[in-house]
């Protein structure tokens, strides 16, 4: 019987003619990529496969071999091409790679020929060809430190490559200012990938070479594999130019890890692909400098070991082989995969709730871009150590790493600085607590203290870790004292101030949320795709960028997300370094608002302390969010008060618990301290230390001896008893502490700590907001100057697609007028309109080093391949999302909603209505905090239709309105772009939370769920961007100001291809005609 789903009587067969070793059957299909892929296709229900095996491939004629539709055919040691070329001129299948092109791939010269053809970057090379082996040639030289082709020089270091493609053996020369010798590279032998030679100097002689450019690319090699000329999956390995071992996994398998391509790579992915005429295909790429270069193309090449992979190549090659034999059928992906149907659905953990804010998009909406800037997630406390020092080990090491300059400040941050510090901290701390004999000693004993706390953090985790450790040493008074060889004076410091800077760090927790978080939003924030979305990096459709603040801990949360968005696997480091870009600038600080921010410190102290009225109120029961100081609990003081008795309740518990444990340590050496956490290998965890736990110890990498360390500084801090002055800029730290320690170390039971957590939310749910801004106004001011640099990037990111968007409709528009040209001229443009569009983000240089700013210059548009519909399994397959996710700290977060719902109170904007609405006005009055992963998301919708019936412009929210007689709407109209609002609290419950059975079964996991998104907006509210805009400008940097995004010198964009190579592609074998072209 035939296929009932896709309606077809008679399957369509594909033939395996590929050697058996390429292709595991059986038992041993979970092991070979090939078997993978192809049980998947057998899975639909449409194919028949067919392997035609060794023997038949070997020794049985072409004319008894199996018919087929489809051929999956490709070269391997022993493969008979030139008999399968003859079979497929027989039976004319549909050839999924092309096999004439094929012996191309086995000489590299003509590799660099084709890719040179088109177009395609290639390190700078030439040739040296010889007849026999030691042939001595005119045009070659070679010295000690170079080589000469033709004139054409290659200082050391050179690669040199064997013409042959088969010939594995490449050798890398080293200058002899680096001490010479040579590096042979090889196919993986065990865990070696390359080998050093020092005694080898000269070069090869015994054949024809290629001499190229050695391309410094940072230790890594990217992999590239395409499926069809529409998808590209990348992976990054180590290099083995860095030192020949093969990094593997606990499975043994070599570690690699999916890497973004920018739009330039994604460019040469599909002309690698369309070139060698090879739908399925592999190539390297050498990322060097801000510029990509092909160095090597492989052929038929699968990923291993990644399902996902498996699942997006099975569907590709579906929709190839039913649009080259039942095009009449539809290739649509079904909502659930076939091999998926007895699958459990991967469970969500209940982290991250749907909440309401999310709207549908209507039939003539589409979604042109995301914006999101989100707070990082759930940290141990920041802590902070000053001591003055006047030790000589340690002003010694500030001269050490401040270049000898006496006046002049150091930070250390490096493992070897750190360990320096460790080091003199170990000679300086006393090996036994002295007891207080005096006051006057008092002094003497905190210095020791501090020096101990300072020892315990820089061997907290056994190793060191800058991200999340930083040391200052400030120097503060000098003398002039003899230089040591008595020549004249020197300045020299004698007392200096050191600030350790430690804790902040992302916990398990906070990696699980930020990871599960970005699953969320894979699912619901790009609507109408379906399993199209699940590899959406992959295609050429969507152009994302990850912005992160300096702090490790918005460093990975960042990272987190990203694994999680974009179904990403692996520990989170490598992560981190080809996704995540830092721009402090845009997402760190609070020095431009700081004068603004101590005044309205100032004014909460007068109000919590001394229970002033809230003066200048303009506060009333319709508008509560305009008084002063909103929020402040009214017996502010009184509970101020309890916090301090509370705070020393707990303090003394730890205290003691920290005894215990001082005195264990104290019956060792100083010098052999066991590190009683490994940080390193923690970084990618995401569930809780349960044997720390089991032992009754502190969660995470904090010992007792620092958690009282924590304690004892917010107590000393929160009041000071000797002035009697309160300082309410602790409130802040103590909850965060009190919110902590309920809930990573609830198993400690501290008495009074869940008493004095409800006391601390309740002063800090009026003073953390207020932080910002006592009022309105004043919270807008602060928020723009904190804010400016973001906002002004947001509205180049609003821009730059509303202006790819309008290219794209003015390309369809002028297509659609119907221009009278010839036929062949008519599949030119056809096809060049299908995979062409104009792009100004295309013209700026795209590296993981990259800047904030990526607007664009106006006068130079590019053109870029978008996704072709006949391979898009997507509902919208014109559609270009821009993505542009922005990760930061609690600052950013409460001015950027600060701006969003007061921008309004302007007096260049007087009469605007804000754009937050009344109702989420009054809700986020209610919202004290934004909490740990909490976000504000900006998603603009194109309209490209408009109701005239009922004269409404694009779609209502609700999906159910019906909706008749579209007419297209003017590229003009302001209503031809929309924008979403919608913001989330993040984790914002209480730990003490007892009426939540989701929320009590993930505490036992140390976790908080983080709430669903909520609108900004009434249902129906129609944002255009103009009003956005109109709103933002007055607040946000000006574009002019960002500074252009830097481009190496000699490369002028991504697309500097002459006429000639866009016409060799145009003419070119395009998949999608290929039934037709051969017959078949």
């Amino acid at each position: 019987m035939g296929v009932q789903r896709a309606g077809v009587d008679k399957k369509i067969t594909i033939g395996v003619c590929v050697m058996e070793k390429k292709v595991k059957c059986g038992r041993e299909v979970f092991s070979a990529p090939m078997g993978q892929i192809l049980e998947r296709l057998q899975a639909f229900g449409e194919f028949e496969i067919i392997h035609f095996g060794d023997k038949v491939i070997l020794e049985d004629p072409i004319e008894s071999w199996p018919i087929c539709d489809c051929l999956i055919a490709f070269y391997s040691s022993g493969y008979p091409l030139e008999k399968a070329e003859a079979y497929a001129t027989l039976r004319k299948p549909f050839l999924v790679n092309e096999l004439e092109p094929q012996h191309l791939l086995h000489d590299r010269r003509k590799v660099y020929e084709r890719l040179e053809m088109f177009g395609i970057p290639v390190p700078r090379y030439a040739l040296v060809n010889r007849e026999v082996p030691y042939q001595e040639l005119d045009f070659f030289v070679e010295e000690e430190d170079f080589v000469e082709v033709h004139g054409n020089r290659f200082w050391k270091p050179f690669v040199e490559k064997p013409i042959h493609g088969d010939d594995h053996s490449i050798m890398i020369y080293y200058p002899s200012s680096a001490g010479g010798g040579m590096k042979e590279l090889f196919r993986k032998v065990g865990n070696r990938s390359s080998e050093f030679h020092p005694e080898v100097r000269r070069v090869r002689r015994e054949g024809s070479y290629i001499y190229e450019e050695f391309m410094p690319t940072g230790g890594t090699d990217v992999k590239v594999y395409t499926v069809g000329p529409e998808y590209a999956h990348a992976e990054a390995r180590k290099s083995p130019v860095v030192d020949g071992v093969v990094m593997r996994n606990p499975d043994g398998k070599e570690v690699r890890y999916p890497v973004l391509l920018t739009p330039n790579e994604k460019q040469m992915a599909r002309e690698v692909c369309m070139a060698f005429r090879q739908a399925v295909c592999g190539f390297d790429l050498l990322r060097c400098e801000g510029r990509s270069y092909v160095c090597d193309v492989n052929g038929w090449s699968f990923v291993k070991n990644s399902y996902k992979y498996y699942d997006d190549a099975a569907c590709v090659l579906r929709k190839m082989f039913i649009d080259a034999k039942a095009p009449h059928l539809s290739a649509a992906i079904p909502p659930i995969l076939p091999w998926k149907v007895n699958e459990p659905v991967q469970p969500s953990e209940g982290l991250t709730r749907q909440g309401s804010g999310l709207g549908t998009f209507g039939q003539s909406e589409e979604l042109r871009c995301v914006i999101v800037v989100m707070r990082h997630g759930d940290r141990t406390p920041k802590q902070k150590v000053k001591l003055k020092v006047t030790e000589e080990r340690l002003l010694n090491l500030m001269l050490k790493y401040n270049g000898g300059r006496p006046r002049s400040e150091t930070k250390l941050k490096s493992a070897v600085q750190l360990q320096d510090l460790l080091d003199a901290t170990r000679m300086l701390v006393p090996r036994s607590r002295p007891g207080r004999e005096s006051d006057s000693e008092a002094e003497d004993i905190e210095h020791a203290e501090k020096l101990r706390q300072v020892k315990a953090v820089l061997e907290e985790g056994g190793h060191f870790s800058g991200i999340y450790r930083k040391v200052q040493l400030k120097p503060l008074k000098w003398v002039k004292a003899a230089k040591s060889n008595g020549e004249g004076e020197e300045e020299r410091p004698v007392e200096a101030l050191m600030v350790l800077k430690y804790g902040g760090v992302l916990t398990h927790a906070g990696r699980k949320q930020a990871e599960e978080l970005g699953r969320f939003f894979r699912n619901n924030m790009y609507p109408g795709e379906g399993t199209g979305l699940l590899r959406l990096h992959s295609t050429y459709r969507h152009d994302l960028k990850i912005y992160s603040s300096d702090e490790g801990r918005v460093q990975m949360s960042a990272a987190a997300f990203a694994k999680g968005l974009l179904d990403l696997e692996g520990q989170l480091t490598p992560i981190l370094v080809s996704l995540v870009s830092k721009d402090s600038s845009m997402l760190d600080g609070l020095d431009n608002a700081s004068s603004e921010m101590e005044e309205a410190k100032a004014r909460l102290n007068d109000i919590i302390i001394n229970g002033s009225k809230k003066s200048h109120s303009n506060g009333s029961s319709e508008f509560p969010w305009m008084a002063d100081g909103v929020g402040l609990p009214h017996n502010a003081s009184e509970l101020l008060l309890k916090m301090v008795k509370l705070t020393k309740k707990v303090t003394e518990q730890v205290r003691l618990l920290a005894k215990d444990e001082d005195e264990n340590l104290t019956e060792t050496s100083a010098y052999d301290v066991i590190p009683p956490y490994d940080q390193a290998r923690a970084l990618g965890k995401t569930n809780i230390d349960v044997d720390r736990i089991a032992a009754g110890l502190p969660c995470g990498s904090e010992g007792f001896l620092l958690m009282y360390a924590r304690w004892r500084k917010l107590e000393r801090d929160l009041y000071n008893e000797r002035k009697v002055r309160f300082d309410i800029t602790q409130i802040p730290d103590v909850y965060d502490s009190c919110k902590y320690d309920l809930l990573h170390n609830a198993h400690l039971n501290l008495e009074g700590l869940d008493e004095l957590f409800k006391v601390a939310q309740l002063l800090a749910d009026g003073v953390i907001p207020n932080e910002y801004g006592i009022n309105p106004k004043q919270k807008l001011k602060i928020g723009s100057k904190i804010a400016r640099r973001l906002l002004g990037k947001i509205l180049i990111d609003l821009r730059n697609t509303r202006e790819e968007a309008i290219g794209v409709a003015e390309l369809k528009s002028n297509q659609e007028q119907g221009v009278t040209i010839s036929k062949t001229e008519k599949e030119d443009t056809d096809y060049l309109s299908k995979h062409f569009t104009k792009n100004d983000d295309m013209r700026r240089t795209s590296t993981t080093s990259e800047k904030s700013m990526d607007q664009d210059d106006d006068d130079d548009k590019e053109i870029k391949y978008r996704l072709d519909p006949k391979y898009a399994n997507v509902r919208t397959p014109e559609r270009h999302v821009r993505t542009r996710l922005y990760f930061t700290s609690e600052s950013h977060i409460h001015s950027l909603m600060n701006v969003l719902r007061y921008c309004n109170l302007d007096e260049s904007l007087q009469g605007e209505e804000s754009l937050v609405c009344h109702s989420a006005l009054e809700r986020l009055c209610k919202t004290k905090e934004l909490d740990y992963m909490s976000y504000i998301v900006l998603r603009m919708f194109e309209n490209t239709a408009v109701n005239c019936e009922n004269g409404l412009h694009g779609a209502s929210l609700d999906c159910s309105v019906r909706l008749v007689n579209w007419a297209l709407v003017p590229l003009e109209d302001p209503k031809r772009f929309r924008i979403e609002l919608t913001f989330s609290r993040g984790a914002d419950l209480s730990p003490l939370e007892k009426n939540d059975s989701e929320a009590a079964s993930l505490h036992q996991e140390h976790t908080l769920p983080i709430m669903g998104p909520e609108r900004l907006q009434e249902v129906g509210a129609y944002l255009t961007l103009e009003k956005m805009e109109k709103m933002f400008r007055p607040f946000a940097m000006p574009a002019e100001d960002f500074p252009p995004p830097s481009t190496p010198a000699g490369f002028s964009g991504y697309f500097s291809k002459s006429a000639a190579v866009l016409e060799r592609l145009v003419n070119l074998w395009p998949f999608h005609k290929h039934a037709n072209t051969n017959g078949k």
